[in-house]
């Protein structure tokens, strides 16, 4: 029988006696082995990916100009804040509110806070939904703008997915 390491790798010496296995044997311990390697590394990856990509966002919104989605932002804070705040200042604030969720998921030890800040951001980022359908969809189907706001479904199942993990708490069953 192969024993498998706590990092989901054969251990040294026992591939020899996993020669003697049938193939479906041994493709089942491959298989046993990458599941292990997932369950360990899959949500800690996601996590520091979906970090990454709102470091990356963020950043972009302290850089007037570079990000596409600058009239947006602009607009939408206008929408929630009752023309409070808008212009550059909305930049900077989502620009600080993205990369601060993005760097405290990343850290690891403060991704639940980082999931707090995160829930935060997507109330911005799904506004437009309500407030800019008009400039979402047309009668031709959505449009590039529409599909960047539309994408953050699967940024909102990646944020589901990590505080699956991280939250703290029994477990409940179904």
């Amino acid at each position: 029988m192969t024993s498998i390491s706590a990092h989901g790798f054969p251990q040294a010496g026992a591939r020899r006696a996993a020669d003697h296995r049938s193939p479906s044997a041994r493709l089942a311990d491959a298989e046993g082995a990458l599941k292990a390697l997932l369950e360990r590394w899959s949500i800690p990856a996601l996590r520091v990916a979906l970090g990454a990509v709102f470091v990356v966002f963020g950043a972009l919104k302290f850089v007037p100009g570079a990000s596409p989605v600058e009239p947006l932002v602009e607009a939408t804070w206008g929408v929630l804040t009752f023309g409070l705040v808008g212009g550059q200042l909305a930049l900077v604030l989502t620009a600080v509110i993205e990369t601060t969720a993005g760097l405290l998921l990343i850290s690891g030890r403060t991704a639940r806070l980082g999931l707090v800040v995160l829930a935060v951001a997507f109330v911005g980022i799904l506004s437009p939904i309500v407030f800019f359908t008009d400039q979402l969809v047309t009668a031709g189907g959505p449009t590039l703008l529409g599909q960047y706001v539309a994408k953050n479904v699967v940024l909102i199942a990646a944020a589901l997915v990590i505080a699956s993990r991280v939250l703290r708490g029994p477990a409940r069953s179904r």
